[in-house]
């Protein structure tokens, strides 16, 4: 595809947003000595950065500095900078910054990790986890106390009769509710308003991992008075088009006042003695140390621009991109997909299509698809391996014999599929190219010769090798 340079101060659109993604027209090597646009299908990793993005990143470090009590210009400008970002954030998600507390972190798994730590639990109560979950939104919990699974039903979607049934046996126990926004491996939604709304009828709180929904989904946190509100949210800029490595989490301003943070130091405090101290208010008592300034620069500006493209648009396309892959996949024999494969299914599923071809290692069919297509997605458990499991059938007594495998350092039949996931600026002539290099994978027309590496579960051509320093140096 040629590349395309935008005229200077350009709308972004759908309709040109490849054209603002930093690097889209790079090519990368094949196997057969050819150079192949880059065919990014991982976005539920990562997403590249947005050119405006990155040029505000630039444009900004002309004027860092850091931030909060210098005198100097740029720290006071630095400083205004970061503290705007969170009215950007408070409106991107419809929330009071005078009743909640927005506070910036590295990514959506440090945002759990310190709700986790600030959340009393009480010996007797418990914390109601899906099976659904990424590990980053239930393994923080249960280092708190004890976690209980909701079920989840035969193709991946969250059991709400079961949801209900554990909120109605564990009644006045529930020190959390933690419910995914949507899921890294089905693309499953769940309706958290509704959800909060219900989990608030039996005095619960909920929580929110927003990470996946976030950049593909309006998200309405509401009102504090209105049942549906969401207690607590989480997301992270890296996979919403800003990867400068910050999250954020946001609650009650109220809950963030009790207790003491997990990180202390610099920034935490009103005034220390040498006996006693004072925290500070909400959020800087949860932002120790020099934070990441350039990042919340960063998360302002992709959601200003997301709001500019409309998220409403930004999913009317990835719904457009999933149905086309759904249609085109049912061409391919042997192919088995986890969750729906319908692909008249869209309005409550995001753009992420897990599968599997029958006899052939899910390792090995994602390093075809690299060496010899040019197309990058991710292949394993996707940090969910119970929710995996089950989508696979996978019985206790196999999964333990694996586990036993992996323990001692042989990943030869590491459970797992292939996932391809979109982001607002893929096109259907990239996943026609996609279904093309599946359709010869899956009919054993691949051309190398792939070597397993046991130890870590992955498959590379026999006699080849990157040259990576001919692409990048230091």
């Amino acid at each position: 595809m040629e590349t395309r340079i935008p005229r200077k101060n350009e709308p972004i659109s759908i309709e040109n947003a490849r054209d603002h993604i930093v690097g889209y027209y790079r090519q990368v090597p094949l196997l057969t000595g050819e150079l192949q646009q880059y065919i990014n299908f991982d976005n539920a990793a990562s997403t590249p950065s947005l050119k405006p993005v990155l040029d505000t990143v630039n444009e900004f470090m002309e004027w860092y500095s850091s931030i909060h009590r210098g005198t100097g210009f740029k720290s006071q400008l630095a400083s205004e900078l970061y503290e705007e970002v969170r009215e950007i954030v408070a409106q991107h998600v419809n929330v009071d910054p005078t009743t909640h507390s927005i506070i910036f972190l590295k990514n959506t798994t440090e945002a759990i990790n310190k709700l986790a730590h600030r959340l009393p639990v009480g010996e007797d109560e418990v914390i109601l986890v899906s099976m659904m979950e990424h590990h980053s939104n239930d393994l923080p919990w249960r280092a708190r106390g004890k976690v209980v699974h909701i079920k989840v039903l035969p193709n991946g979607q969250l059991d709400e009769n079961d949801l209900l049934a554990k909120l109605k046996e564990y009644r006045g126990r529930i020190a959390m509710v933690s419910l995914t926004g949507a899921s890294n491996v089905t693309g499953w939604v769940n309706d958290v308003n509704r959800l909060a709304a219900i989990c608030h009828e039996y005095g619960a709180r909920i929580t929110v991992d927003a990470a996946q929904l976030a950049p593909h989904r309006a998200i309405d946190m509401r009102a504090q008075d209105d049942p549906g509100h969401i207690d607590f949210l989480a997301f992270s800029a890296h996979k919403m088009y800003a990867p400068y490595g910050t999250g954020v989490l946001i609650g009650d301003r109220e809950f963030f006042k009790q207790g003491a943070p997990e990180y202390t130091g610099g920034g935490t405090i009103k005034i220390v003695s040498l006996d006693h101290l004072h925290w500070a208010d909400p959020p800087e008592k949860d932002e120790a140390g020099t934070p990441n300034t350039v990042g919340v620069v960063a998360l302002g500006k992709v959601l200003l621009t997301l709001n500019q493209i409309g998220m409403d648009r930004l999913a009317e396309h990835e719904m457009e991109l999933t149905h086309h892959m759904l249609k085109k996949m049912r061409e391919i024999p042997g192919v088995e997909i986890y969750g729906s494969s319908d692909p008249e299914v869209l309005e409550n599923r995001l753009g992420v299509i897990t599968f599997n071809l029958k006899g052939i290692p899910h390792a090995l069919t994602a390093a075809i698809l690299n060496y010899e297509g040019g197309v990058g997605v991710r292949n394993g458990c996707f940090c969910a391996h119970p929710y995996i499991k089950f989508l696979m059938g996978m019985d206790e007594r196999e999964a333990l014999k694996l586990e036993e495998e992996i323990l001692n350092n042989d990943r030869s039949r590491l459970p797992g599929a292939v996932r391809a996931s979109f982001g607002m600026y893929n096109t259907t002539e990239e996943i026609d190219r996609f279904i093309e290099i599946l359709q010869k994978i899956a009919a054993g027309k691949y051309q190398g010769k792939y070597v397993l590496d046991k130890s870590r579960g992955e498959y590379h051509p026999e006699g080849w090798e990157y040259r990576f320093g001919e692409y990048f140096r230091w």
